[in-house]
């Protein structure tokens, strides 16, 4: 039996993970920390859990984590994780990091996205980008996981058959939408509520601190330099991703004469077979596009791709839960296949 820590586990993420762990059969979890101003049982700080996890979660003890677990995950903000991460790994402990901290291979992008300087330069280039389905045999040699971002995740996989398709994109335009958990808890009198209801916004335009991420990721698959527009929403529900993607072609001389229903199906297709072994990857059948119902509460990605009637503008939907596969789900789909487990286990 595994023996699991998740430190900063009073966030959204950190709640789902102990939900997933719950039902893993090959899983205990053993140590949880999270800033409090006295020991408290994760039954009081989420009654959900009473009589189901009969643990108590303290405030940070490094020396004590070494000796409570074999794996960590660390839901802690961003900035916090690079503090904690070097002594985990010198004590041998597997880690699979949800924060931004260890994502970028380029610190010094991180440091201008992020405005901290980066305190563990020496362990970025041991960590895995966390994408399942992307690096799903370097994830199973390693030991270290920076686990994606719920944007990228859903931009990612979006995209991935189709720059493998040799399609060659002139301008990516990303226009996602999420649901207001992906900001984070927050106390019941941020005026940040009070700006949510029936609103419905854009945020951090062409800004966001998960463009480089999309980017970094985009063009290792593409083999060249890849830019994009991303825009992300903020929707008055709790939670759910929703991203429509605009891709502008260049002339492809192999679908010339061809209607754009016939270049639609051969796309529909080509990412059918692209993701026909990832179980959590589900494609759309031509002419249909994922909504959020299709996927929240589930570690589901679903994506729907149909080609403009002029052939100029390739169109993808995606749709992740952000709490799921944007972030628990996907951190303990890393955790099934690092540790030789199947890889959907404790997730369907």
């Amino acid at each position: 039996m595994l023996r699991v820590g998740i430190l900063g586990v009073r966030g959204y993420t950190g709640e789902e993970l102990i939900r997933i762990l719950l039902k893993h059969p090959r899983v205990r979890i053993s140590y949880l920390t999270a800033r409090l101003n006295k020991p408290a049982p994760i039954a009081e700080i989420f009654p959900q859990f009473k009589g189901r996890l009969d643990l108590w979660c303290e405030n940070l003890d490094l020396s004590q984590a070494v000796q409570s677990a074999d794996l960590f995950f660390l839901a802690l903000p961003h900035t916090s994780s690079m503090d904690v991460v070097p002594t985990l790994l010198r004590g041998g402990k597997k880690v699979i990091d949800l924060s931004a901290d260890y994502r970028l291979d380029d610190y010094r992008l991180y440091e201008a996205w992020y405005k901290v300087k980066h305190k563990d330069k020496a362990n970025i280039k041991k960590a895995v980008y966390g994408l399942s389905e992307i690096n799903n045999s370097k994830i199973k040699k390693a030991g270290f996981i920076a686990n994606p971002g719920c944007y990228p995740t859903a931009a990612i996989l979006a995209l991935a058959p189709l720059l493998k398709e040799k399609f060659s994109p002139r301008e990516i335009i990303i226009d996602a939408k999420s649901g207001y958990s992906g900001a984070g808890r927050r106390p019941a009198d941020d005026p940040f509520w009070a700006e949510l209801k029936d609103n419905f916004k854009a945020y951090k335009v062409d800004a966001h601190q998960h463009t480089p991420e999309i980017e970094q990721e985009l063009s290792k698959l593409a083999k060249k330099k890849i830019k994009v527009t991303f825009v992300p929403h903020l929707l008055p529900i709790e939670r759910g991703i929703l991203e429509t993607i605009y891709v502008k072609v260049s002339h492809q001389p192999c679908l010339a004469g061809r209607q754009a229903s016939a270049i639609s199906h051969q796309l529909t297709n080509a990412y059918k077979k692209y993701y026909k072994d990832k179980p959590l990857v589900r494609i759309k059948n031509e002419g249909e596009f994922p909504c959020l119902r299709d996927v929240q509460g589930t570690s589901f990605c679903d994506i729907g791709v149909k080609v403009s009637a002029d052939q100029k503008t390739i169109i993808i939907i995606s749709a992740i839960d952000n709490l799921l596969k944007g972030a628990s789900g996907q951190a303990v789909q890393n955790m099934n296949l690092l540790c030789g487990f199947k890889e959907t286990e404790g997730l369907l």
